[in-house]
């Protein structure tokens, strides 16, 4: 065994390293500033690409004149909608309904007979009319950046205004403005999930009844990186090459090839470090195909980084999606029949119905719910299109139904705990097919929620409110319930070989933002092939050497990436035995793996599987072993797996001025088996601070007279800043799940899912003395101050 081969048992006595709190490898290059985001990337002879933008939300483009544009010094190009369909690009298409949670082959919302969903491509760049405000227009190609500046404001683009629509109520009334005459009254969704029927019928006779409406703002993503394109073409070899953060680089190839009306092998992508994602950077940005023309026409490469303004105007938005909902509960407080109306904003062209896809599955989260319905409608509108957002219709669902057992329990004068009790799903009914057609395999929700609760000190709590109000403020506390479901793209690949050097290689379709991947899958590789994580190297975001993927979303990354490394693990591990016997000419089944060498029986020798993998270069070995010591295993369908949890948030709230600050907060996630439990705790601490930023200050306004953004920067963009937040108590347990070998059921989007909810309901309870039974998201000191004087005034109407 060489010298430089180290074993895991080698190097801390067998301890696996699945487990293990392990610092992330990558933070030692990341925050020694060594990092390579794509606005790093400079190509030899490369130029400035500037966009023109729509100032308007809905107008005709009568004319657009570039001469004088052009003309300027230092100009390449000015690209326009029609340069780009002469130089044969085709319209985006985004494939906004996903593929169905339970059945990969069928689709999520227009799978089922009835449903009616309009999914349309769209040109990038428009050529007759403009639809959101901040729609490019034009692009300018200078040789700088000041002089593509300079240029942009020479292109005139002629306009007549038209009549426009911002919210999706709106959209949907009788004579609201189409957006897009193919979509008929704005509708591009229309579709019922469940039991509406039996849902309404079992609400209509039940003796207490709860209806309250439920909208999500929407979100500004605001990713630490701002959007940033660098594109090269070969003219000699027919190939562009597209530098672009994201979050799979597989699916950004395959869209941008079709919009280009390319074959995908003329198409390379390299997704380089990635500040953020979140969801919309899954999905190809209108900006991308247009520079790749622009690259392709002038011979040489062209780049584009967005200013923060523009990301507030022009990334795909999250959220912004309204329920309606009503319930019928017993008199003891169970429920007997849940109904909603589901109605999202899809923006100006239909980039993705996934936060709908998702929502409506999990509407019943833990609880057992007899009888379930939803009717979703995607609503079109004259606003920046909608794309995933963390957590993805998960945190809309679990704040809607977790708003409604507090408004139920204060109705039916019901301990807020205890109803939640009464309708958990027990362990015992497990596996347990909910209304809305879920199959929950593991989850021990009733033993969450109780572990919750001590972690949190509920029983202390009545100190600390007794303590707030001497100090003049309201305290509240509240606890909510959540589950995920296992979706995304329905397909991952890995590629795993053992190099002579002593690294093992893998080569993965997932895609680190921020995960810290480099870390936690060589961790999982470290324990499957007795090597330590070190020795482990992996790659990603290259098309060049990346087969296919799904990308990194979903809490997708780990769940099917990590069985797939234990099944190329495994026939590595084989293959290295079926050598070692060939050149030692012993019977394989004497030649036995111990987890990390390989021991032939009766011989005092053992081979590392980097020594076999010499082997493969150096000894004469059959066809069938011949080869470097590589496997290869894709998954395509559904994998299984539900990650579940408990919250609790303290807030106090100052009367006199509106002001909310949450005093403690605490999670207990079942995230499967945690593969580093210090990258999970980061996950859930960052998912528990946007989720609670949605609560308590990010909205992102557009004003219905004129259709412009009115959250421009972050001046007046209510962003969350470190000292809000105080300490979390976060905690992992595991109620094994069987779907997949190493147990995992994802922790990326734990910390946010149950954070609306608990956040809210926290903050009303402690307005509940002033009369305050409900607030809108975001709970702004202004709303909260309103709400307070609101009450205060319905007290004395009363009195």
């Amino acid at each position: 065994m060489s010298p430089r081969d180290v074993s895991a048992r080698d190097a801390d006595a067998g301890r696996p390293w699945i487990g293990r709190a392990l610092p992330r490898f990558e933070d030692k290059r990341l925050l020694a500033g060594k990092g390579r985001y794509t606005d790093d990337f400079h190509l030899p002879n490369e130029a400035i690409g500037i966009f023109v933008r729509s100032p308007y939300a809905a107008a005709q483009i009568l004319s657009i004149d570039t001469g004088d544009a052009a003309a300027m010094p230092g100009v390449l190009a000015v690209i326009t909608g029609q340069d780009y369909l002469d130089e044969g690009g085709q319209p985006l298409r985004h494939f906004a309904d996903p593929a169905d949670a339970r059945d990969h082959t069928r689709r999520a919302l227009g799978g089922d007979d009835g449903n009616h969903v309009i999914d349309l491509g769209h040109l990038p760049m428009p050529v007759d009319r403009v639809r959101y405000p901040g729609e490019p227009v034009a692009l300018v190609v200078a040789e700088t950046l000041h002089q593509a500046l300079d240029a942009a404001e020479a292109v005139a683009v002629d306009y007549e205004e038209t009549g426009f629509v911002v919210s999706a109520e709106a959209a949907l009334e009788p004579g609201a403005p189409l957006v897009d005459p193919q979509i008929p009254g704005n509708c591009a969704v229309r579709a019922e999930f469940g039991d509406r029927a039996a849902a309404e019928a079992a609400i209509a006779a039940a003796p207490c009844v709860i209806e309250q409406r439920f909208p999500n703002q929407r979100i500004v993503n605001a990713q630490m990186e701002p959007r940033s394109v660098v594109v090269e073409y070969d003219a000699a070899s027919d190939l562009l090459h597209m530098i672009a953060g994201s979050q799979g680089a597989v699916r950004q190839r395959d869209t941008l090839a079709a919009a280009l009306g390319l074959e995908r092998d003329r198409v390379e992508v390299t997704c380089p470090d990635t500040g953020g994602g979140f969801g919309p950077r899954t999905n190809l940005s209108s900006e991308q195909p247009i520079l790749a023309i622009a690259a392709r026409r002038l011979g040489r490469p062209v780049r584009w980084t967005s200013t923060r303004s523009e990301s507030f105007l022009t990334d795909f938005g999250g959220r912004d999606l309204i329920y309606s909902a009503r319930m019928g509960l017993d008199s003891d407080g169970r429920i007997l029949g849940y109904s909603c109306e589901m109605t999202g904003n899809v923006g100006a062209y239909t980039v993705a119905f996934v936060p709908m896809a998702n929502s409506f599955r999990v509407m019943t989260t833990v609880y057992h719910v007899p009888a379930a319905g939803v009717r979703i409608r995607g609503a079109m509108t004259n606003t920046v299109p909608t794309a995933p957002y963390r957590g993805a219709g998960r945190p809309e669902a679990t704040y809607t139904m977790e708003r409604m057992l507090d408004l139920a329990a204060r109705k039916l004068g019901l301990d807020r705990l205890e109803i939640r009790r009464r309708n958990l799903v027990p362990r015992a009914a497990l596996p347990y097919t909910t209304a809305m057609g879920l199959t929950y395999d593991s989850g021990d929700f009733a033993a969450n929620m109780a572990q919750v609760q001590e972690l949190a000190d509920i029983a202390g709590f009545d100190a600390r409110h007794t303590d707030a109000a001497q100090r003049g403020k309201l305290a509240g506390i509240a606890l909510a319930n959540y589950i995920e479901s296992p979706v995304g793209i329905p397909h991952e690949r890995i590629d795993t070989t053992v190099l002579p050097d002593g690294v093992v290689e893998v080569v993965t379709g997932t895609q680190s933002t921020g995960q810290g991947h480099e870390t936690s899958f060589a961790q999982v590789m470290a324990d499957r092939l007795g090597v330590t994580p070190y020795q482990v190297r992996l790659i990603s975001g290259d098309t060049r050497r990346v087969v296919s993927g799904g990308g990194s979303h979903s809490d997708r990354s780990m769940r099917l990436g990590g069985a797939l490394m234990v099944e190329t693990s495994a026939r590595i591990v084989e293959r290295a035995r079926a050598i070692a016997a060939h050149v030692h000419d012993a019977a394989e089944a004497a030649v036995q793996w111990d987890g990390a060498l390989i021991r032939i029986d009766g011989r005092n020798e053992a081979l590392s599987l980097f020594d076999v993998a010499r082997l493969t270069e150096t000894a004469d070995l059959p066809d069938d072993l011949a080869g470097p010591l590589t496997a290869s295993a894709s998954f395509t369908g559904r994998m299984p797996a539900y990650p579940t949890g408990s919250a609790v948030c303290e807030v106090e709230v100052d009367p006199e001025t509106g002001q909310v600050a949450i005093t403690r907060y605490t999670s207990i996630d079942d995230v499967g088996q945690p593969i580093n439990p210090l990258i999970l705790h980061g996950q859930v601490h960052g998912g528990i601070v946007q989720g609670t930023g949605q609560a308590l200050s990010e909205a992102a306004f557009t004003d219905p007279d004129t259709g412009q953004v009115l959250t421009g920067s972050f001046m007046d963009y209510g962003m969350t800043r470190a000292a809000d937040m105080p300490s979390f108590a976060v905690d992992m347990v595991e109620d094994p799940t069987a779907g997949n070998p190493l147990r995992v059921k994802g922790g990326g989007e734990s910390g946010i899912t149950p954070a609306l909810a608990t956040t809210m309901n926290a903050i009303i309870d402690a307005l509940t003395p002033l009369g305050v039974t409900h607030l809108d998201m975001p709970a702004t000191p202004g709303r909260v101050w309103e709400a307070i004087q609101a009450a205060a005034g319905k007290r004395g109407e009363q009195t």
